[in-house]
C-alpha cells in the first residue's frame, strides 16, 4: 500500500469525467488499498480516484462503519433533503454548508466486479452524493449555501 498524493482545487483534472472500472484485477485492488490508506492518513469520510489523479469511477468511504469500496456508482434513488457543513481533502481546511439528499440508493460494484446496492443515510447518503459527485468532476463548493469560517464549525 501508499499514500497517494491529493490534487488540491485547481487542478483541471477534478473538473474532468471519470472513466468506468472495466477491470477488476490485482491493479485495481491494488488502487484501493492506496485509496483507503490515503484516506486514513487524511482521516477523511471519502476519497474519489480523481481526487489522486486516476480518472476512474472509484470510490472509497469510510463514515466509521468500515471501508466501503465502490466500482462505477449509481445514484438510483434520493429521498429527502438535509442542510450540513461539508469538507474535502482537495480543499483543506475550508468548509460549506450544503444541501444534499437524506437518504441516498446506490448502485455499484465490489473491488471483484459484483454488483450491489447500498443506502446511506444522513453522512452516509452526504459521502455517497459528494464522493460520486468527484467522478462527474463537480466540486462541493459549486452549490454551497455559504462558506463557513473553520472555528464555527469546530464549535459544533
Amino acid at each position: 500500500m501508499a499514500i497517494r498524493n491529493i490534487l488540491q482545487v485547481g487542478d483541471d483534472l477534478l473538473r474532468k469525467q471519470s472513466k468506468p472500472v472495466t477491470s477488476f484485477d490485482r491493479k485495481l485492488w491494488q488502487l484501493l488499498d492506496d485509496i483507503a490508506e490515503t484516506l486514513h492518513k487524511e482521516e477523511g469520510a471519502g476519497l474519489a480516484a480523481p481526487q489522486i489523479g486516476v480518472l476512474r469511477r472509484i470510490v472509497v468511504i469510510d463514515v466509521g462503519d468500515g471501508i466501503l469500496e465502490l466500482m462505477n456508482p449509481v445514484v438510483i434513488r434520493e429521498k429527502g433533503i438535509q442542510q450540513e457543513v461539508e469538507g474535502c481533502l482537495s480543499l483543506p481546511g475550508k468548509y460549506a454548508l450544503r444541501k444534499r439528499p437524506q437518504v441516498v440508493e446506490v448502485k455499484a460494484m465490489d473491488r471483484r466486479g459484483r454488483e450491489f446496492r447500498i443506502t446511506g443515510k444522513e453522512l452516509l447518503a452526504r459521502a455517497l452524493s459528494h464522493e460520486i459527485d468527484h467522478l462527474n468532476g463537480v466540486l462541493f463548493i459549486d452549490n454551497i449555501i455559504r462558506m463557513v469560517d473553520s472555528s464555527e464549525f469546530n464549535k459544533k
